[in-house]
């Protein structure tokens, strides 16, 4: 019998700080303290930057568009994107503002892509929108909290 579930997200600052972390099913993954989480956070945000450095060589393109003339932004370096173990997957979405989303999953997981957007855009309408909430400081929004565990509970139950 497979289980597919989320097990935990944690969400990075763009200077490596551990901003969010939250389990959501506690048999799936070890109990680890919260300093483990702020060192977790720190190494993740270091081998993400090296990775993002170690992209191949690219012959140089043509910076415009054939059929609209206009120049294009190259697709900037991604880094890590997913880790996978045999007991866990780890996916990173990466923000153009640099915030780092890491969905910890069963490796059987399906959507996970799809999974970690729907994470963003709950982030983008209850955090960014909060007038108190202090950018690259940790999260506190019971909104949020409420709307992510309603969608985290949703996908594992089924």
């Amino acid at each position: 019998m497979f289980f597919r579930t989320i097990f935990a997200l944690i969400i990075i600052n763009k200077a490596g700080g551990l901003i969010y972390n939250k389990t959501f099913h506690e048999a799936g993954l070890n109990k680890i303290s919260t300093n483990d989480y702020l060192v977790l956070a720190g190494t993740f945000h270091g081998v993400h930057a090296i990775t993002t450095r170690l992209n191949p060589v690219k012959a140089p393109s043509n910076r415009t568009s054939m059929q609209s003339g206009i120049l294009t932004r190259p697709d900037p370096p991604s880094g890590l994107e997913v880790l996978e173990s045999e007991n866990f997957r780890l996916q990173c979405f990466t923000t153009l503002t640099g915030i780092k989303f890491l969905l910890f999953t069963d490796t059987t997981q399906a959507n996970v892509d799809l999974t970690i957007r729907r994470i963003y855009e709950m982030y983008s309408d209850y955090v960014m929108k909060n007038p108190f909430y202090q950018l690259e400081m940790p999260i506190r929004c019971d909104m949020f909290d409420r709307k992510l565990l309603s969608y985290i509970r949703e996908i594992n139950n089924r």
